[in-house]
Order: C-alpha cells, then structure tokens, then sequence
C-alpha cells in the first residue's frame, strides 16, 4: 500500500513510517515539520514529504494513496489549554475535512490516533470501548469529537479506524520528555529525584511508541469489514505514576546512579484512568509486547548520561517549542490560522538557545 502519514515528523509518525518501510508499504508524509527535517533525515530518498498543514492541505497529497494513518494535530493537554481554538481547528475539524477527502478520493483504508484521556473523569474501574465517556478537556474532547465525525463518515467504502492510544513512552528520532516515562528519565537524569505528585497514586494505561506503530499498521492490513467503524483501545498495561517512578529509579541504580522519590502535592489536573486492551487482542490479535522496564533501556542507550543538560532543550517539549515558535513570528507559529511554508523557524531558533 501506499500510506499517507499526517504528522509523520512527529513522535509517533516517524516510529510508524519506519515500520510501514519495514512492511513493504511506500510512505508519503505531511508534516508542517515545525520540529525540523531532523526526525525524518536517516529516510533519505525512502519516503516522500508534503510540507503542509493538515487543516488547509492540498488536496493532491492524496493522489495515488490506498490508505491514511492520521496522527497530525495537537497531542496533550498543556497545548490543548494553551490553545483551545487551535487545538479544535487541528483535531477536529481537520480531522472532518480529512475524511470527506479520502471519501472522495476512494481511500477506503483510514486510522485515526485517538486518545485513552477520553475515558479520564470517569473514576473508578478498568474501562473499555463500549463504556460511556464524558471528556473534559479540551484535547481529550476534540479527540472524541473526531471519532464521532469518522463514526458517522463510516460507510461500506470508507473503513475508519479509531485507536485510543494509551500515554506513550519509548525512544523516536522525533524524542519527546513530556510523556511521564520518559519525563521521569530526564528529571532522574537532571535532578536526580523524582516527585511523586499526590503520591503518585493515580493511574494511568501506557503503551510504547513501537506498539501505537503496529496496531496502526494491524489495523489497515486487516480486512476491513473486521475493523471499519470499530474504536481500539490501545494499551500494555495500566501504572500507577509511583510504579512507573520505581521502574525508572530502579534501572538507573544499575547504572550506580542514585535517584531519590520525594512526595509533591497533587497538581491542577489530576488524570486518573484505566482501560483495558481486550478488544484489540480479540479482533486483531495483537497485544502490545514492549515493557516499560524494556523501554528505559532503550532510552538509556541513546541518551547522554554522563551530561544530560541537553535533554532541557525546548525540542524535546511540546508546549515549550510550540510557544517558542509563536514568539518568533505568526506565521511560522504552530497555533496560526495561516501557514506560511517560508522560512523554517527551526534554524531561528537553534540561534536562540
């Protein structure tokens, strides 16, 4: 197949076009790249870049496509909040406009990178895909406004895929460390203690970033009358953020690094959920393999241990980046209205910091 990857440059995208590779598709990604061309050099001449915006997209980026994984948009609460009106625009409506696309086009083959948060303010209780949510955030609320969109775009010739993806953790070419795992590495690695807001007690369904990758691929080589119309959750296995802190701590002791846990107060927004991967084993066959305790050392293996000061880079943190992106200049701002492919703020910035 012929893929089409939004938001390839990303954490998650770059993970998935190399899996797609490794199956035998042809990629084509579009990306705003306001993380840079970085991520997606080791490709070379392998995938193809449409550098555009996913909510005013030319519409020949899907010209000769069988299939579209949609991954482009606003991806955490902190962004979300920062710019709500943005985040809708992204999230949602593109998301809508995207769809009607592929209908017109006769792209049959779509998944959609949903989020767990939906099931967050539920309270109790290990959830699955037929359970009632009511989002309310605003990311978490855009995400289940764009399934609803694909649930009713769904059709005999149009077979959208929604997964619910756990908080992800694991090493990509395009690193994040705002993503609890791997934010617990850089302060373990940076402060040499960790805080455990609350107590650390509340939970959380992670996944690595390689597993997100295959079930998207799962989902588009499967038949799609088994999968059209369906929601996934996507999940390894549920935390406690405590858990997660020991894990992490507990491998760093092997490197003869001393980590500390301190108790913190609860913060703001106090995410607590659970969820269950049983729909995706049943229907795909698939449970995500990859561990946390797996994923750290892999982290470890390609991070500068012995002077971590570069894991503070604002690249790494997409609030940080995005806001330092809109003080440079509108147009180039991630959260415009209007983009304008020129030039890169990438290389502004890099003068910056």
């Amino acid at each position: 197949m012929k893929v089409l990857v939004t938001g390839g440059g990303g954490y998650i995208g770059v993970v998935l076009c190399e899996r797609l590779l490794r199956g035998g598709h042809q990629v084509r990604v579009l990306d705003r790249l306001y993380w840079g061309r970085a991520p997606l050099q080791h490709f070379g001449e392998s995938i193809e870049i449409r550098q555009q915006d996913v909510r005013a997209f030319d519409p020949s980026a899907l010209d000769g496509v069988d299939a579209v994984v949609h991954l482009a948009g606003l991806s955490n609460d902190p962004t979300a909040e920062y710019k709500p009106d943005a985040n809708w625009e992204m999230n949602a409506v593109a998301t809508e406009t995207l769809a009607l696309a592929c209908k017109r086009s006769g792209i049959e083959r779509f998944t959609f990178g949903s989020s767990a948060s939906i099931y967050d303010g539920l309270g109790d209780g290990l959830f699955d895909e037929t359970t009632k949510v009511a989002p309310r955030g605003a990311y978490s609320q855009s995400k289940f406004a764009a399934e609803q969109i694909l649930l009713r775009e769904s059709c005999a010739n149009f077979a959208p895929v929604i997964l619910r993806q756990g908080t992800v953790y694991g090493h990509s070419a395009r690193m994040r460390f705002d993503l609890v795992v791997n934010t617990f590495i850089k302060d373990a690695l940076l402060r040499g203690t960790l805080y455990l807001h609350g107590g650390g007690w509340m939970w959380r369904p992670l996944v690595d970033v390689n597993d997100v990758a295959e079930a998207h691929v799962r989902a588009l080589e499967a038949p799609a009358d088994a999968v059209g119309g369906e929601i996934f959750n996507v999940v390894h296995e549920n935390f406690q953020i405590r858990q997660l802190a020991m894990l992490v701590s507990g491998s760093l002791a092997l490197q003869d690094r001393h980590v500390r846990l301190e108790n913190a107060a609860l913060p703001a927004i106090r995410r607590d959920y659970r969820c269950t991967n049983r729909k995706l084993a049943d229907h795909l066959g698939f449970v995500p393999r990859v561990t946390v305790l797996e994923a750290i050392e892999r982290i470890l293996s390609f991070l500068p241990v012995e002077s971590p000061l570069a894991l503070a880079h604002p690249r790494y943190y997409n609030i940080e980046w995005m806001t330092l992106l809109e003080e440079i200049g509108a147009s180039e701002a991630p959260f415009a209205s209007v983009w304008d492919a020129t030039p890169s703020p990438v290389a502004k910035i890099a003068a910056l910091t």
